[in-house]
């Protein structure tokens, strides 16, 4: 009988752990997928949640849209809409754009640079899952209205004072309830997400490099990540000493933005743009290295202008810190101070500029293959350009006076923004698909999704700037029938389900790829970089030997060379693909998986929870016990063996 027991005893913490991080290794099961530390299956986790978040972001869109598409609706009363257009652009901003750029950033920069994966394996993971929470728990908050169950009776309890939170309305004077709470943790759940990935990339990229791979010999989108990982490493401190100082005039009665105390508002309008500027190229910096990678390839030629390009982003990012007052114009800041943000603003548009003309020079004269990948980039420096050509309208004082708060606002920052980011990153979807599922996503589709989402964004935003121009605020729930604002808005509405029609164009294009028997092998866009070396998808180890790099777009100088006319000329009938590489690896030490990165991240959660409810007695515990969990998580992830 003893024995029997002891036979049937459970396995130790220690032994339980061990067995999950050796099922994990065989990639299969859940476990596989909970545990991971791989850079790959952390880019596909961010990639899928990042678009759920973007359906979810869409969906408040359309709501919103056909609250406004004619006069005096009422689908909505005007906190829900307060609530809705709050959580639609935090989403957009905090949930798809820079989720999908990480993405982006763990799938290719390792590939990229010759490595087997990032600089901290661990700390990725930990990244992915405290996006993960995060995002979770600020979209809870539509469940979180005044009586338990509210949501269902008409009153969200969502966040209410705008994506920016512009103080005093982020007050609890303002804004009752718990959903700014939400926000600002979230908030800050997610920028310590963005801090251990920025750290993460940045000593990957100066560190891990294959060698031969001098910093000039980087692919320009290895060099905008690095560039948006400083503005993250920089920016997201900032807006974390804000949202201190709002969580303590909410819980704790302080006074940093309260007039009658001595605070003030704008206090909060400084830090946020101060971060938000940065912000903005932080969104669109990745795209614009997704769009120097495609270009070559489907032009059949380097990039026009490589040093200018990366001299470029990096001009960017770092002018990037000098225009924030730009969206403080109206507020009262003097002639001086807006004259000087004015000027800087405008300085900023000229390597903008530099890059289109060196996009436009790449393609020019080259031997160009039109397919969905070049569609969305070429979509993108038409957008693009239209969004930054009203910046520079922005950045003129007088004019911006007059466009303060209007539609032409609201068009100008989603003409940057969808026609900008989305587009690019589409783009980048379209063209590494191949990569990492082994298979093509279907031409047709590819391209009904572009024409639906191009025509439908264009009859979004466009009447906009008419509404804009008409004299419609923005933030507004409804309008008077007889304003002239009824026919574009309805056009806008239109519009904006064309785009919806699109994004279901991608998900049946995605859902039919996947099923097709049809494989590809590691190069099927004859491509430039490293990335392309290798089979497809990438084995685990990624590299079975880690190459020596001994140009610019080295891969591409293993297929061919120039002849005297400056023609290439195969080297190998066909290229070099990798699958040779298939089998290869044994050997190879990767870092073991482990489930202690989630442990870790669900942490801050309770904190959050047990600080927002911090006058419940049952909730109150949970600072303690969030506190707790990470510190256990973090310890037991740090006495984890490196390689198992």
């Amino acid at each position: 009988m003893s024995g029997a027991v002891i036979g049937q005893q459970r396995p130790t913490i220690g032994e339980a752990l061990r067995r999950i991080r050796l099922e994990a290794a065989t990639y299969h099961g859940v476990w596989s997928w909970i545990a991971t530390v791989d850079h790959k299956r952390i880019g596909l986790m961010y990639g899928a949640t990042a678009f759920v978040f973007f359906l979810v972001g869409g969906v408040e869109a359309l709501i919103i849209r056909l609250q406004l598409a004619r006069p005096d609706a009422s689908l909505v009363d005007p906190d829900q809409f307060n609530r809705l257009f709050t959580m639609h652009g935090t989403t957009m901003v905090f949930l798809v754009v820079m989720p999908l750029s990480a993405a982006f950033f763990n799938l290719l920069v390792p590939l990229m640079i010759g490595a087997r994966d990032v600089a901290f394996p661990r700390l990725n993971a930990f990244s992915y899952w405290v996006f993960l929470t995060g995002g979770l728990f600020m979209t809870a908050s539509f469940f979180t209205g005044n009586p338990a169950g509210a949501f269902f009776e008409g009153h969200l309890g969502a966040p209410d004072g705008g994506w920016f939170g512009y103080a005093p309305l982020t007050s609890t004077q303002f804004s009752q309830g718990t959903g700014i709470d939400f926000w600002a943790f979230g908030l800050l759940i997610l920028g310590v997400s963005s801090m251990a990935g920025g750290f993460n990339f940045i000593v990957t990229i100066i560190n891990m490099r294959a060698p031969g791979m001098t910093l000039f010999r980087m692919p320009v989108f290895v060099w905008m990540t690095l560039a948006t990982s400083f503005l993250i490493i920089f920016a997201m401190p900032i807006i974390t000493v804000a949202l201190f100082q709002l969580l303590f005039d909410r819980l704790f009665g302080g006074v940093f933005f309260s007039v009658a105390d001595g605070g003030t508002p704008l206090l909060w309008q400084h830090m946020f743009w101060l971060f938000g500027h940065p912000e903005v190229y932080i969104l669109i910096l990745p795209a614009m290295g997704i769009v120097s990678e495609i270009l070559p390839t489907f032009s059949r030629k380097p990039l026009f202008g490589y040093p200018f390009v990366v001299f470029s982003g990096l001009a960017i990012a770092f002018m990037s810190w000098g225009v924030w007052a730009h969206h403080m114009y109206t507020t009262g800041l003097g002639t001086t101070a807006n004259a000087a943000f004015g000027v800087a603003t405008i300085l900023i548009s000229v390597p903008t500029g530099i890059k289109i003309f060196n996009w436009l020079g790449t393609m020019w004269g080259g031997s160009i293959k039109i397919n969905t990948p070049l569609l969305f980039s070429v979509g993108f420096i038409a957008m693009f350009t239209i969004g930054g050509l009203t910046g520079v309208m922005h950045s003129m004082v007088p004019s911006d006076y007059q466009q303060q708060d209007t539609y032409f606002v609201v068009a100008h920052f989603h003409q940057v923004l969808v026609g900008g980011a989305l587009f690019g990153l589409f783009g980048g979807i379209y063209y590494w698909f191949p990569k990492f599922s082994g298979r093509l996503l279907n031409e047709k589709w590819g391209q009904l999704h572009f024409w639906t989402m191009f025509v439908g964004f264009n009859l979004t935003f466009q009447p906009m700037m008419i509404l804009g121009l008409l004299g419609m605020p923005r933030r507004i729930s409804s309008y008077s029938d007889g304003l002239g604002w009824g026919f574009w808005n309805m056009m806008a509405t239109a519009g904006a389900f064309l785009i919806a029609f699109s994004v279901v164009a991608f998900i049946v294009n995605v859902v039919v790829s996947m099923r097709s028997r049809e494989r590809v092998g590691g190069d099927p866009w004859d491509g430039r970089t490293l990335e392309w070396a290798i089979p497809s998808p990438p084995p685990a180890y990624n590299f079975a030997t880690i190459p020596t790099v001994k140009a610019l777009d080295d891969f591409w100088n293993t297929k061919y060379v120039e002849n005297e006319a400056g023609i290439p000329v195969p080297v190998v009938a066909d290229g070099a693909n990798g699958d040779d590489e298939e089998d290869a690896g044994h050997g190879i030490h990767l870092p073991s998986p482990s489930v202690l990165p989630l442990i870790a991240a669900l942490g801050p959660v309770f904190i959050a929870t047990g600080f927002i409810y911090h006058g419940n007695p049952w909730l109150l515990p949970l600072i303690p016990v969030g506190a707790v969990t990470t510190l256990v998580g973090l310890y037991g992830w740090a006495l984890e063996p490196v390689t198992e």
